[in-house]
């Protein structure tokens, strides 16, 4: 959880992680699924096709944002911070998977979540792209607050 706190969204190799934490790559996911039933941590997965127990791990957050501030004994990563956030208001209500071609997707609308001055360069071929900013206060075409966000919680 320290090593999730002081780095940005990780994406899950379970092999480094297994080998890092001296456990068995098999055994690994169990352990992910009892982090995240306490709470403690939150899976990003995939959109799979079929069954939704085929849903692959993508990415590893911490369950809220502001357990960053204690594990980590400094101020987190920003750009961890606020997708952290988002995920933690949006699966309240959504489905929030990971997005190929950006940070997040629900229900086939894709967000990239970033600063003031995140560009849309990365949704502009996106039919239902956003970006949601921190520090903005207000929505303007495809851009929204990510205060907005906090709403859904």
């Amino acid at each position: 959880m320290y090593y999730i706190s002081k780095s940005v969204p990780v994406k899950i190799n379970f092999s480094d992680m297994a080998r890092n934490l001296a456990l068995d790559r098999d055994e690994l996911p169990k352990y992910l699924e009892f982090l995240e039933k306490a709470e403690l941590v939150s899976v990003l997965r995939m959109k799979a096709n079929g069954d939704a127990i085929l849903r692959k791990m993508d990415k590893l957050y911490l369950h809220n944002p502001n357990m960053a501030y204690v594990l980590s004994g400094e101020k987190p990563n920003t750009g961890n911070s606020r997708e952290t956030i988002f995920f933690c208001w949006t699966k309240q209500k959504f489905e929030t998977l990971e997005s190929p071609v950006s940070d997040f997707e629900i229900d086939g609308k894709t967000f990239e979540v970033g600063g003031r001055k995140k560009g849309k360069k990365q949704i502009e071929d996106v039919p239902d792209g956003y970006v949601v900013k921190d520090d903005i206060e207000y929505i303007h075409d495809n851009q929204v607050p990510l205060w907005m966000f906090g709403f859904l919680y």
